[in-house]
């Protein structure tokens, strides 16, 4: 009978139902993240993987498996995790979830999107240590508004897409994004493809939806953020190392640009010490504080 290690005790039951008439389950029992050490003694020998964005899986961890492992399956639609190289090269195959998330990831970048222009996260801080000033102020958290604004995207995949689509009813001015190529897909949208320079240049919000890759890797850096408007809001639902996050403090503290909503970071959870939550103009996905809260 084949064998298969899963890293995560909490996936929805009917995962686990289906598995298990078809292979031996060694399941991971605790709810956080399965230590490095019981990854690569707990592979050994297994024919199947069953991992998340959580588990690095590298040579180390298939050497450890040996020639018996045959397939790896992440629940996400993102694979950088993985050496997928690697595992070519041992004949593993691997398998993701691409359609499994997407329109929960658009609802929640329109939702970090409209709360950090309209300055939601700031206001709610600013009411909580008294500060909202009696009377009536005009300019007082004032925000940005979408409409009659540039839309950037970084990436027209699906998330992008359905960001996109949904985003046409706040009557924006322009919708730009930058890619490896045009695609005949975002035509219909009215959205323009341009170079990532232009896309920074002109965008009044920057959403990042692509891959993380060698190429995107630290693609938001300090050269960056320069070239964006300082009025400009960052929102980023893909992955964290696409920005280099301290470039990014150093771009929200000095005014760079206006704000950030982030629901990924280059640390996962994000430290509390660290300086970003500090700033009123970035605005960080409570699940990522609460995860560190319960599990560290």
């Amino acid at each position: 009978m084949y064998s298969c290690l899963v890293t995560r005790p909490d996936l929805p039951q009917p995962l686990y139902e289906t598995l298990r008439p078809h292979c031996a389950l060694d399941v991971w029992q605790k709810p956080v993240i399965m230590p490095r050490d019981e990854l690569v003694a707990r592979i050994k020998g297994k024919h199947a993987l069953l991992c998340t964005l959580s588990d690095r899986i590298d040579a180390h961890v298939l050497d450890a498996a040996t020639d018996s492992l045959r397939v790896i399956a992440t629940i996400s639609a993102g694979f950088d995790h993985i050496d997928v190289n690697e595992c070519r090269a041992r004949g593993i195959k691997v398998g993701n979830t691409p359609d499994v998330l997407t329109d929960a990831v658009a609802e929640l970048t329109i939702a970090l999107l409209l709360a950090t222009s309209r300055r939601l996260f700031e206001a709610e801080k600013a009411l909580r240590n008294g500060e909202w000033m009696t009377g009536w102020n005009h300019l007082w958290m004032c925000g940005s508004s979408i409409k009659d604004s540039v839309l950037g995207f970084v990436g027209m995949g699906r998330i992008g897409m359905a960001v996109c689509q949904r985003l046409k009813s706040f009557g924006a001015k322009e919708y730009l994004y930058c890619g490896n190529s045009a695609k005949s897909s975002a035509d219909a949208l009215d959205a323009q493809f341009v170079s990532f320079d232009a896309l920074l240049e002109k965008s009044d919000f920057v959403i990042i939806s692509c891959l993380l890759n060698d190429k995107t890797r630290h693609m938001f850096d300090e050269k960056a953020f320069k070239r964006m408007k300082t009025s400009a809001i960052l929102i980023n639902t893909s992955r964290g190392a696409v920005v280099d996050q301290k470039a990014l403090y150093n771009a929200l503290n000095s005014g760079d640009i206006r704000g950030a909503g982030l629901d990924v970071m280059e640390v996962e959870p994000i430290p509390l010490d660290d300086p970003l939550l500090s700033l009123s103009n970035a605005g960080v996905s409570e699940l990522h504080i609460k995860s560190n809260i319960e599990f560290n």
